[in-house]
């Protein structure tokens, strides 16, 4: 049994993940079940993405520890992660999953808010009398 261990980020979502191999498919995520951390398909499937992809799946057993920002930030984060924790398991997986765009941290964060403005881009509304 070995461990592989890889951290994901999305957001302000940090994943931590441990990979377990080899496994039964078995997905804790912060102590709670993967199907009740999220209940939304959608998610779960883009989660999973790497594992079906590299045909890992049921083969392994991910527990992961997210913290930080949303649901949509957490799960991209995860999918960072297991996907880093995959290349550690086998290098060979890496321009498979590189092709598929899944080694990118996405870079996109919330733009911060400016001074005399209502948010970050949007102004108060102009007067001119």
């Amino acid at each position: 049994m070995k461990v592989f261990t890889a951290t994901g980020r999305r957001k302000t979502s940090v994943a931590q993940v441990q990979l377990i191999s080899p496994g039964t498919g078995k997905i804790t995520i912060n102590k709670q079940a993967f199907e009740q951390y999220f209940p939304i398909e959608f998610q779960r499937i883009e989660t999973l993405k790497p594992l079906e992809l590299t045909k890992f799946s049921g083969k392994v057993d991910i527990s992961a520890n997210v913290h930080g920002g949303g649901k949509s930030g957490q799960f991209g984060a995860l999918q960072l992660g297991i996907s880093r924790a995959l290349i550690q398991l086998d290098e060979s997986m890496r321009s498979q999953l590189r092709a598929a765009g899944l080694l990118t941290r996405d870079p996109r964060m919330v733009e911060r808010k400016k001074y005399g403005q209502k948010k970050a881009r949007k102004r108060f509304q102009f007067s001119k009398r």
